[in-house]
């Protein structure tokens, strides 16, 4: 058994047990109230089994995990206990997570979820549930946790910290902002969640699926838990497979862009002054620097681009690298039938290009070169001017996303 330690929230101690080789495709498994990671122990031999690599958490106050002597268990502690895990971790998992832990798992994926997972599966997820269900629930998992406490392996405070009604309330709308393939997996007479609740739930999800297994009202259970195996490796294969796509010349092109893709960069507008004074700018992240002396940069322009006739021509050019705060600037200059410039500040720079206010960094340039590269042109600049602002942080795009900077 390999156990592994993460920092949560507010340096709690969260362990979890890690199988399988580091190299193979990560899954989380996060289990529900009451539960610890031993629920999910036949599951994750099987996806080992299956190429994964499977973590398998307690929760705080759970198993091995540390039980706070605040007894913080409030629902944004278990939450942003989650999202620590997430960041920590050397991989974008595939969550798969259990009523409770499925609460936690929507909650710490509704901002940045294609930053910290690669997809969400949610087992037994309550959707709408009856209150008096879930005062059942909790009923035998106070009656439970009194059986033999000196044994207990969970922390019964936490179900005193727990307020259902307002969880379930912070959850209202967020299926719509989980941004990775999702699976919704239901017994067929689960009364957590009805069929049409959780078709609802579904088609909420930007890229979600609803598989139900029949004649099972919990799936996650000891007896029950491998009938989630056919659907879950299923999931895995075609959402987050183990083989690495591969491009080779003369094949899809959009494989050959999602691997372009891996590489991480920031995110440029480049501007011009046309022959009729009229500016003129296009969004650009093929952009490096060539030189230091003489200071030489270069910008690769699309050859069908609007923009591209000017720029072709225009003896200066200014690139204006974005800061995390200008998205809704590349948006607009990536885009066609909006008057860019009326909607962004800028201003006639010292060289007479246009620069956008509030950037990163600008740089203006007179045309030093222009060679052609397939469908693209490279545009090599002198830079005349450079101006930058050392206390922002960049805009980055990465595998077709806009991303930001994460501290370690």
């Amino acid at each position: 058994m390999n156990i592994v330690e993460y920092r949560g929230f507010a340096g709690t101690r969260i362990e979890a047990e890690a199988l399988g080789a580091e190299d193979d495709p990560a899954v989380l498994l996060v289990h529900g109230a009451g539960q610890t990671r031993k629920v999910w122990a036949s599951l994750a031999e099987g996806l080992q089994r299956a190429g994964r690599r499977v973590i398998s958490l307690d929760l705080r106050g759970h198993g091995g995990s540390e039980w706070p002597e605040d007894a913080r268990y409030d629902f944004e502690a278990f939450v942003e206990d989650l999202r620590a895990v997430l960041a920590q971790m050397g991989t974008r998992p595939v969550v798969v997570a259990s009523t409770f832990g499925g609460w936690i798992a929507c909650a710490a994926l509704e901002r940045e979820a294609a930053l910290l997972a690669s997809g969400l599966v949610l087992v037994d997820l309550p959707v709408n549930p009856d209150p008096d269900i879930l005062g059942r629930i909790g009923k035998r998992l106070r009656e439970a946790s009194n059986i033999m406490p000196d044994q207990a392996q969970w922390d019964a405070r936490l179900l005193e910290a727990l307020d259902t009604s307002d969880m379930t309330q912070r959850l209202t709308g967020v299926a719509a902002n989980i941004t990775v393939p999702t699976l919704y997996v239901r017994g067929g007479i689960s009364k957590l969640a009805s069929h049409s609740d959780a078709t609802d739930f579904v088609a909420q999800l930007p890229e979600g699926e609803l598989a139900e297994i029949d004649d099972i009202a919990m799936v996650v259970t000891d007896d029950r838990i491998d009938a989630l195996g056919s659907h879950l490796i299923d999931f895995l294969e075609r959402r987050a497979p183990r083989s690495s796509p591969e491009y080779r010349e003369g094949s899809d092109a959009r494989t050959f862009r999602d691997a372009l893709g891996c590489f991480a960069t920031g995110v440029t507008v480049v501007t011009a002054i046309g022959p009729d004074g009229t500016p003129i700018g296009l969004t650009a992240n093929s952009f490096t620097s060539v030189s230091l002396d003489p200071p030489l940069l270069l910008v690769c322009i699309a050859n069908d681009a609007g923009s591209a006739p000017v720029l072709r021509e225009a003896e200066r050019f200014a690139v204006n690298v974005l800061q995390i705060g200008q998205q809704p600037t590349s948006n607009r200059f990536a885009g066609k039938g909006e008057d860019r410039f009326a909607a962004t500040p800028w201003e006639v720079g010292e060289y007479g290009t246009p620069v956008l206010k509030g950037s990163l960094s600008s740089f203006e340039c007179e045309r030093q070169n222009i060679h052609d590269g397939g469908d693209h042109f490279i545009l090599v600049g002198r830079v005349l001017k450079a101006i930058f602002e050392p206390r922002r942080d960049p805009l980055l795009y990465f595998r077709g996303k806009y991303r930001k900077l994460h501290f370690a």
